[in-house]
């Protein structure tokens, strides 16, 4: 579909890819996976046609369409969230205005008999059959489940997108590309601004909806979901697994350590071979052999190990002064913006050493709170900071407030102070800044650098809180793994303002959730806490549904309430458990047979429109691509059947 051929890009005497070649097939959904600074978001750039490689050539058909998310974007505020994602569809809205101008043409004209006459009812027949065939009808209720899908509200709809924040305002940006259902997509860490809920909601999608995928993600989680081949981009080459990260990363081990192994081998045969030649070079009776040999070293194919890039973060936070056995208790404590309510009563207590995260969707009130510990915004109730408590924060916008002009050295030379300054370029070798990359002008490092960068500052005065809001954004996998373990092994208290899984998983040990005016505390680590809120849900969910059923039956019926885990349903109880289970398994089978009987007729189709005479019936490519349109309609059905019965399936093994 999209061919990469010889494709090389130098900047300034450095290569950043070296003759690189690969195919993305239909239907591929790719990781491209690297450090930072390794060329991830240039080579989305180039796919997209928007930065020209040094040398090589990206080739795709003419009809192809590639839709382009980058980790930044200039946004317009002129309209409202409906009018922005209405823009996906901006081909409809231009058909319907071409048949209403074709439409005022013939109810003016009169020359009924003519060609010409004919000519229009006919156009306006087919720009008709084209507008429906492309689902001109239901565009508004696929903005409203993408919308929805991706955190907003049906109040949201009508606010102008400048009353959002630059997260949100993204969101609008990568719905308008969902909805345009490119061939392609290219995404530069789209869950960047995403909350945990809008990231299921987006790898459902892109699993089930999309159709060839090239993503850029350190949400090890994310990409584990979503992708099927990961393209790893290490010292100006490629290394293409058709598989899933998790599975690469150990092919890849794998891969290293085979390569060692034959190597070593070849270099003990190498050896012992030009011993026997030194030895019995100068012995007529054995020149034969000696000459045998030489012939055989000559065509020895020699084995290549491939170079590993080994710059590795070195991370570690000071010591923590001890601070008050409570760094943290909060009263009461509430935060509104005139009428706006962001949450109210907020009532907790962290104790030293602990380390919790802050969850919830985008807009509840993370940062808010921390900004309020912070104390840089007012808020009502109490909120006591302990004893002897020194704060280190990394803000989320952080890396972002970074002067362009400045190089690498300059940033950190100017906030830091004392004997630390003497210290300078050992603290940003440690940080994969040393030699030259220190004279770097800030505003050529990638995101991930960036967010490097500020991390620093961290690290020039000893704390014993740290409060990190989104601190994994742009950084990649390893710089993650590096992270996740210094802030482990910190002595101090912790706060992590984040929506990566992988990354509070094992990290935590408290989950505070944000959400609908409130502060829930939740004991354990971030899986414990997904697992409870899908039961939580599941109950919200019976508990709406129930008025909703009573109305509609002759007989009032009892709800069937989801037990505390260990307690056991009644008979009656677990028997409708049972019915709705069969109930939802049926629907799930007979939604499977309905998408195996279209693809069955679009591969029919398909293999007629590969002759000469199927590919001039015009009716048959009409007809693929109604059931193109059917097809990703049923499939989205599927997936939420499918997320029906998972929740079912659960709720009855857990009364089993």
């Amino acid at each position: 579909m999209i061919s990469i051929e010889g494709l090389s890009v130098a900047f300034g005497g450095n290569t950043l890819f070296d003759n690189i070649t690969y195919v993305i097939n239909k239907k591929d959904r790719i990781a491209l996976v690297g450090k930072n600074g390794a060329g991830k978001s240039t080579m989305l750039k180039i796919i997209a046609g928007l930065q020209a490689p040094t040398s090589g050539c990206v080739n795709m058909p003419k009809d192809l369409t590639v839709g382009y998310l980058p980790q930044q974007m200039n946004l317009t505020d002129t309209r409202t969230v409906m009018e922005e994602a209405e823009q996906a569809f901006a081909h409809i809205f231009e058909l319907q205005a071409r048949i209403e101008r074709m439409n005022v043409e013939l109810a003016e004209r009169t020359d009924y008999e003519s060609n010409d006459y004919q000519e229009l009812i006919e156009r306006v027949s087919n720009a008709n059959e084209q507008l429906a065939l492309i689902g001109a009808a239901n565009y508004q209720a696929e903005i409203e489940k993408t919308l929805i899908g991706l955190g907003f509200t049906r109040e949201d709809f009508g606010r102008d997108t400048s009353e959002f924040s630059g997260g949100w305002r993204m969101r609008i940006e990568l719905a308008k590309l969902l909805l345009q259902r490119p061939d392609v997509l290219l995404l530069d860490e789209p869950t960047n601004h995403l909350d945990i809920e809008s990231i299921q909601w987006l790898e459902n999608f892109l699993a089930t909806r999309a159709n060839a995928v090239v993503l850029v993600s350190h949400d090890r989680a994310f990409i584990d979901n979503v992708t099927n081949r990961t393209i790893e981009i290490s010292l100006g080459r490629i290394y293409d697994y058709q598989v899933n990260y998790s599975r690469y990363v150990v092919l890849r081990q794998e891969r290293l350590e085979q390569q060692m192994r034959a190597y070593e081998n070849q270099q003990k045969q190498i050896q012992d071979t030009e011993a026997f030649i030194e030895r019995f070079r100068y012995k007529a009776t054995k020149s034969v052999q000696v000459q045998s040999r030489i012939k055989q070293l000559a065509k020895l194919e020699r084995v290549e190990v491939d170079e590993v890039d080994t710059s590795r973060l070195n991370l570690k936070f000071p010591p923590a002064p001890r601070s008050g056995d409570y760094p943290i208790i909060a009263d009461g404590v509430g935060k509104s913006y005139g009428d706006h309510l962001v949450f109210a009563d907020a009532t907790f207590t962290i104790k030293r050493g602990e380390k919790v995260a802050f969850v919830g969707k985008n807009g509840e009130g993370k940062s808010t709170l921390v900004k309020c510990i912070m104390g840089e915004i007012p808020y009502t109730g109490t909120l006591k900071i302990g004893h002897n408590v020194k704060i280190g924060y990394f803000a989320q916008n952080q890396a972002s407030l970074l002067d362009e002009s400045l190089t690498v050295f300059d940033t950190i030379d100017r906030v830091a102070v004392g004997d630390i300054r003497t210290k300078i370029r050992d603290i940003l070798g440690a940080f994969m800044f040393g030699g030259e990359a220190s004279d770097k002008k800030v505003k050529v490092l990638s995101g991930g650098e960036r967010t490097r960068l500020a991390m620093i500052r961290l690290l020039l005065e000893p704390v014993n809180l740290l409060i990190l809001d989104e601190p994994t954004n742009h950084l990649d996998m390893r710089t993650k793994d590096v992270l996740k373990q210094a802030i482990k092994d910190f002595n101090g208290t912790v706060i992590v303002v984040s929506h990566d899984r992988e990354f509070l998983d094992g990290l935590v040990s408290k989950v505070y959730e944000f959400g609908g005016g409130r502060v829930r505390e939740h004991l354990g680590g971030i899986y414990d806490f997904l697992e409870s809120r899908k039961l939580e849900s599941l109950r919200e969910l019976e508990q709406r549904a129930t008025p909703a059923a009573d109305k509609k039956a002759t007989q009032p019926k009892v709800p069937v309430a989801v037990p505390a885990e260990g307690v056991k349903l009644s008979y009656e109880e677990q028997k409708e458990v049972t019915r709705r289970l069969r109930k939802a398994e049926k629907t799930v089978a007979d939604i499977e047979k309905e998408i195996a009987d279209i693809e069955s007729r679009i591969a029919d189709i398909e293999q007629k429109l590969a002759t000469p005479e199927g590919a001039a019936d015009t009716s048959l490519y009409e007809q693929h691509g109604a059931l193109k349109k059917q097809l990703d309609d049923t499939m989205w059905k599927w997936s939420e059947a499918s997320e029906a019965l998972e929740q079912l399936q659960k709720q009855n093994a857990r009364n089993i």
